[in-house]
């Protein structure tokens, strides 16, 4: 019989203190997919924690969100607590790639900012139009 402990298991929430920004996406999606596949290459693993919603659906419910409406648009929980949804979302991700953040800027200007939120909210809609269409769930 041995006389030491088990180690501790570590609680979830201890993984978000080592990655501020969570970020939900659908890895049904192979569009979606490969965009987060190359976004994680580029990305220091402590900044983000990836929840693919097509094989843990269970992480939406304690924030409430709809399977569906993660499965048509990228959500992300930024440092703060704060939910983005789609181009927000999107402009936040692609920030956090060292070589990119600075080229992303005037995406957040307050018009292109619009025109970038509306080609989101098109292009997504067609995207999860086209999956849908194909059975990618």
């Amino acid at each position: 019989m041995s006389d030491t402990l088990p180690s501790p298991v570590p609680h979830p929430a201890d993984k978000l203190v080592s990655r501020p920004h969570v970020v939900y996406y659908n890895s049904a999606c192979p569009v979606c997919d490969a965009g987060v596949c190359a976004m994680r290459d580029r990305i220091a693993e402590a900044d983000v924690e990836w929840v693919d919603v097509h094989r843990n659906p269970e992480r939406l419910v304690p924030l409430g969100l709809d399977l569906e409406d993660v499965r048509e648009r990228l959500h992300v929980v930024d440092p703060s607590g704060h939910l983005q949804v789609g181009a927000p979302a999107l402009l936040t991700t692609w920030s956090l790639q060292p070589r990119w953040g600075w080229l992303l800027k005037p995406l957040g200007w307050p018009g292109i900012r619009r025109l970038t939120s509306w080609a989101y909210v098109l292009f997504a809609r067609q995207l999860y139009r086209w999956n849908r269409r194909q059975g990618h769930w």
